[in-house]
């Protein structure tokens, strides 16, 4: 009689082999036979991200927390799942546990989590951006309404048509008012982009602790330290050894980061 172990193990020859569903059925059977194991969960969770069952990984991934509330596959594929339901808080909260506990736990994929984070991140903010054109579009629109409904009950009280034709220039002077605004507030938008000199070279994202190294390269001060720990003692730009104590706080780039931040508030969400 085959048992879980060997179940799970023809699961992974299948999972190689892109023969998904048959993996999930090895996994299925594996899980009957012991369903204390929270690695049978995740394994078929990975497989129902790739078939595209999210619903299905989700489940999994939550039995397989129940298992082991420490299983770092189990948030990163949770938070896979999530993001493609465009469920973007649920995912970048799972991605973040998974994100710590990886580094906690010296793994070595943390960088996949890191990458899958900041492209959930790049996502929620470009859902919220999108919300927020739709809401000045309506607020437009609602406050042309308003002017033109005042426009023509002025129209019908008015006695002359010279008092007509002031209120009829007067009418168009707003318009083009309110039109400008918008179109100042749309080309902001569209500038909105953090320069590179203020992202790290590690995750090109926006530094929030620069710190500077003897070679004067600047980085962010978790990215850095994450790859001495991970990867080695080096600078990953000059290729010369480095060391956690050799990091300096890079103050000036810092109050850049905070002036930037004060007048783009938006970055925040970068």
């Amino acid at each position: 009689m085959t048992g879980a172990a060997e179940l799970k193990e023809q699961g992974n020859k299948y999972f190689v082999a892109r023969k998904y569903s048959d993996a999930i059925a090895s996994y299925s059977k594996a899980i009957i036979k012991n369903g204390s194991i929270a690695t049978y969960y995740t394994n078929r969770a990975l497989c129902y991200l790739r078939l595209k069952k999210w619903d299905e990984a989700i489940k999994d991934c939550k039995n397989a927390l129940e298992l082991d509330a420490n299983l770092v596959k189990a948030y990163y594929f949770l938070g896979e799942a999530y993001f493609e339901q465009n469920l973007f808080d649920e995912a970048i909260n799972n991605l973040n546990k998974a994100y710590d506990l990886a580094k906690n736990q010296k793994l070595l994929f943390g960088d996949d989590i890191s990458a899958a984070l900041r492209k959930a991140k790049r996502k929620r903010f470009l859902a919220l951006e999108e919300k927020r054109i739709n809401q000045e579009i309506e607020l437009q629109t609602y406050l042309k309404n308003l002017i033109l409904q005042d426009k023509a009950k002025k129209l019908e009280e008015a006695q002359t048509s010279t008092e007509k034709d002031n209120i009829e220039d007067k009418n168009d002077s707003v318009i083009a008012e309110l039109n400008d605004i918008f179109k100042q507030v749309d080309e902001r938008r569209q500038a909105r982009d953090v320069p590179d000199y203020l992202c790290g070279k590690i995750s090109f994202e926006l530094m929030r602790d620069p710190v500077i190294t003897p070679d004067g390269i600047t980085y962010d001060r978790k990215d850095i330290e994450e790859h001495l720990h991970r990867v080695g003692h080096f600078d990953p730009v000059t290729r010369q050894p480095l060391t956690s104590a050799q990091l300096i706080p890079n103050f000036a780039m810092k109050e850049v980061v905070d002036t930037y931040l004060q007048e783009n508030p938006w970055a925040e969400e970068y």
